[in-house]
């Protein structure tokens, strides 16, 4: 009997869940060889399962909604299991805790150190072992506001993990409207919510780059029906989150008013004022990250060795806003690509790439054009290796045959991509 493509996907889905459900169980040690054996088999799953539902988009009646269903009941199962583990101790989200702690009890998170004596008794259980404890917060005001928004209703890690879990559904949500609205096929609602960065860093860690993913969505759908405020406010919204998008504002030239933008600049002021020092902006720790902090940045590393590293940081910024402003000339249609590659670029060039600055680029793995992206978030997998080494008592450093194995596959599957893009408009179908 011939397995039909949409049974394909079904056997890769759970090929996935188990796969995953590995990966849950050796959650304490990241990076392990157990965990690192499940992850990569879930990953090789994913692809898999992308190639599925790519190849078929021209034809989407063969993936049938129970198909959908089915794919989509599996992530929820998945999700479920990795919310219930426990973050590592000194995971990101502790920090968010914190954060949204000292705002609702009257300071400043961008002001106040968390290893202060002077602020000994305000710590919980889930705060004391936050990462870097000399260091003020460097998340924007956006972030901030959701981490108090948070923890009112409860101060745990629970509590930050669940939030984001709503965020990923709901980004499921809209792709499914946006999807169904542009006849793309809803079976690639899957290849966001089957990524398994979404289980080990939403469900699992729990990161807030998911947030700023999801306005950033919101403002990407609402371009599309052409809802020019909604759009902007969400965009808004997204960079103070993390400044991450802003190398997309070039994308939204001629398809907003000028009001509009100068609304976008209101909103992201306005979120600043309740974190204002003597009158001016603050930073937190910001600049102390750019100069200081290094991770899976070959580029980067090269570059500041001739060039000050708060330079090359306005650099990466102006990489992405150059492919956004190429992105814009070369079509007036506006797709997921055009908005996925600009930060992707950015990100390949940046000081530090950690595998959950990724999810902002998942929601936008749509088309073949962004193959490269998707593989990128499976071949980032190996950089968990590094969190292994710190239990053993080895340095915080990434192996260079690692970076070479992650970025290699990148510009391997670029090459590919583009051979295809080019045999298509030579030939006679293309």
């Amino acid at each position: 009997m011939k397995i039909t493509p949409a049974w394909r996907v079904c056997i890769l889905g759970i090929i996935l869940c188990t796969a995953l459900t590995g990966c849950a169980r050796t959650f304490d040690d990241r990076g392990g060889p157990h965990f690192m054996a499940s992850l990569m088999i879930a990953g090789v799953a994913y692809l898999l399962a992308i190639r599925e539902l790519l190849g078929e988009r021209s034809t989407p009646r063969k993936f049938p909604w129970r198909m959908v269903a089915f794919g989509l009941l599996l992530s929820a199962f998945w999700h479920v299991e990795f919310l219930q583990l426990a973050p590592g101790p000194d995971d990101d989200i502790h920090r968010y805790v914190w954060d949204g702690r000292v705002q609702r009890l009257g300071f400043n998170p961008y002001v106040v150190v968390p290893n202060d004596p002077a602020f000994e008794n305000f710590h919980t259980a889930e705060t004391r072992t936050l990462n870097h404890p000399d260091l003020p917060s460097p998340y924007p005001p956006g972030a901030q506001l959701f981490f108090r928004a948070v923890t009112t209703f409860r101060e745990s890690v629970f509590a930050m993990k669940a939030a984001f879990v709503v965020c990923d559904l709901l980004i499921v949500l809209l792709l499914l409207a946006l999807l169904r609205r542009h006849h793309l096929g809803s079976q690639m609602v899957l290849a966001f919510a089957w990524n398994p960065l979404l289980a080990i860093e939403v469900a699992g860690s729990g990161h807030i780059d998911i947030v700023g993913a999801l306005f950033l969505l919101i403002s990407f759908v609402a371009l599309t029906r052409r809802w020019r405020t909604v759009s902007v406010l969400a965009l808004g919204l997204a960079i103070a989150v993390k400044f991450l998008p802003i190398v997309l504002l070039p994308l939204y030239w001629k398809r907003i008013r000028i009001r509009d933008a100068a609304l976008a600049a209101i909103t992201v002021g306005v979120l600043y004022l309740p974190f204002l020092v003597h009158g001016h902006i603050p930073i937190g720790s910001l600049g102390t990250y750019v100069q200081s902090f290094r991770f899976n940045d070959p580029l980067f590393l090269v570059l500041e060795r001739v060039i000050d590293p708060k330079i090359l940081a306005g650099f990466v910024v102006l990489v992405g806003f150059l492919v956004a402003i190429w992105m814009r000339r070369k079509s007036e249609d506006l797709t997921a690509g055009s908005f996925a590659w600009p930060m992707a670029v950015s990100l390949l060039c940046a000081p530090v790439v950690y595998p959950w600055y990724l999810l902002w680029l998942i929601p936008f793995i749509l088309s073949v054009s962004t193959l490269p992206i998707a593989i990128w978030t499976i071949s980032i997998i190996p950089t968990y290796y590094v969190w292994h080494l710190r239990i053993l008592g080895r340095p915080w450093i990434l192996p260079n045959w690692i970076m070479l194995l992650e970025y290699g596959s990148i510009a391997l599957s670029a090459v590919v991509v583009t051979k295809h893009n080019l045999a298509r408009r030579v030939s006679p179908q293309g």
